[in-house]
């Protein structure tokens, strides 16, 4: 498994709104194609592809913000393809991205948010080290990860 992130482009882009996650899964994560949608009103919005070798099996998008008068990353998507899960892919793809948002400089941490009854992505974000805040944003729960920086 070789796992690389990448802009979603026009080359891609299409791709991208093709991957979709389980039935069951629908209420936990925004459509790709309205997060791309989303992205081109909020170009603070950062849409990424999470590749294997050169095919995309997930998306992730985050952006940076102003937080309690710090400066944070906010992961505010993250899925996986249905065909492509249970493969590691979440886990590789956003352990891609949080080393890459640790060599930022000046950032205090990284937050993710979740739908609480959504027990995967608990389970995963508690496991890469992400603690519960207590807070709930948007009926999401909200998950930190502390930066050095």
């Amino acid at each position: 498994m070789t796992i690389t992130l990448r802009p979603i482009t026009a080359d891609n882009w299409l791709e991208c709104i093709r991957l979709k996650v389980a039935a069951n899964q629908t209420q936990f994560v925004a459509d790709n194609a309205f997060s791309l949608a989303q992205s081109k009103f909020e170009p603070e919005s950062i849409p990424l592809g999470i590749y294997d070798d050169e095919t995309m099996v997930g998306f992730i998008m985050y952006h940076p913000e102003d937080y309690e008068l710090a400066k944070i990353w906010f992961i505010e998507r993250l899925m996986v393809g249905t065909q492509y899960q249970g493969k590691g892919y979440g886990r590789a793809g956003l352990s891609v991205l949080i080393e890459q948002l640790r060599a930022q400089k000046g950032y205090i941490a990284i937050l993710i948010s979740f739908v609480p009854e959504n027990e995967a992505a608990r389970n995963l974000y508690a496991s890469l080290g992400f603690k519960d805040t207590g807070e709930i944003e948007e009926g999401e729960a909200v998950y930190r990860m502390g930066l050095r920086g």
